[in-house]
């Protein structure tokens, strides 16, 4: 999440690991800042978010965001 974080935070958002259930796969986080509002949040949750991670820990199944 450390290489996603400084793309997220130079729009004025940021993503906050939350939980991760081994068993399923998913992989809860929370979007924050201007991304936790943003229109175009889906698409970055799955396309820009998730992508990056399932690269990286293929023991990841899904993202998913949640409010904490």
């Amino acid at each position: 999440m450390e290489l996603i974080r400084p793309s997220l935070q130079m729009d004025g958002g940021d993503v906050q690991f939350i939980d991760f259930d081994e068993k399923s796969g998913l992989l809860k986080v929370e979007l924050m800042g201007h991304c936790a509002h943003c229109p175009m949040s889906a698409v970055t949750l799955k396309q820009g978010i998730e992508a990056e991670i399932k690269k990286s820990v293929p023991q990841v199944n899904e993202v998913k965001a949640v409010q904490m």
